[in-house]
């Protein structure tokens, strides 16, 4: 499968250390860190510090090596699997779903898992259940990200917000040519990843493994119709 060359090719972010939608949480609590210290109110402070230790973990975005060909399908984000299944989804779209649950401690920038243009973003929900109950797969707020295949056939990578997930971050835009692994969005603070494959793609992961975007693979997509 080669890259549609009539797409704009999407430029991957983030790419720094430190995804930069963290900066503003990262200052806000060094300063008042710092302001705590100042006061004498040393408990507080280390607290504050713990805090800062934490958001500064949290929106940490380390490079991954990629493994595999263009057939192999790759974590879209750090986490446990949640589910590895065959479903229909709410727009009639079947095939093999791997959900990955993101913990506050998980790397939480998403990576695309295969290469594709990019057809279509369809945000949706209102609800923030936990990223763990099944209502949160239709009733939270996500971005389902479609991905056409250079053969043809399509996936779709949906972000999900989870209890205290409150923000969606997707970088790509429609029309673009997103490569394999490339680094495209984030989702602030506890959420879930959910990949719906083509019928006949194998999973390579059960439920309760841990993976990581990038870096682990998740399955293998079958031969094209």
């Amino acid at each position: 499968m080669g890259e549609d060359e009539r797409a704009p090719r999407f430029h991957e972010r983030p790419t720094a250390l430190i995804a930069p939608e963290g900066w503003p949480f990262i200052a806000a609590a060094t300063v008042l860190t710092a302001l705590a210290f100042g006061f004498g109110a040393m408990a507080l402070a280390a607290v504050l510090g713990a805090v800062t230790v934490f958001v500064v973990a949290f929106f940490r975005n380390p490079s991954r090596g990629l493994p595999g060909d263009e057939n192999t399908v790759i974590a879209a984000a750090d986490g446990r699997v949640l589910a590895v299944d065959a479903i229909e989804d709410e727009r009639g779209r079947k095939g093999l779903r791997i959900a990955i649950f993101l913990s506050v401690f998980n790397v939480h920038v998403n990576r695309a898992p295969l290469a594709g243009r990019v057809v279509s973003l369809e945000r949706g929900g209102r609800r923030f259940l936990a990223a763990w109950d099944p209502r949160g797969e239709r009733e939270n707020v996500r971005l389902a990200m479609e991905l056409e295949l250079a053969d043809g056939r399509r996936i779709v990578v949906t972000q999900i917000t989870g209890l205290i997930a409150r923000r969606i971050v997707c970088h790509a835009k429609v029309g673009e040519w997103i490569p394999r692994g490339v680094r495209y969005g984030l989702i602030r603070f506890g959420s879930r990843t959910d990949v719906l494959l083509p019928p006949g793609s194998v999973a390579t992961v059960k439920v309760g493994d841990r993976v990581r975007g990038g870096a682990s693979i998740i399955a293998r997509l079958g031969a094209a119709a």
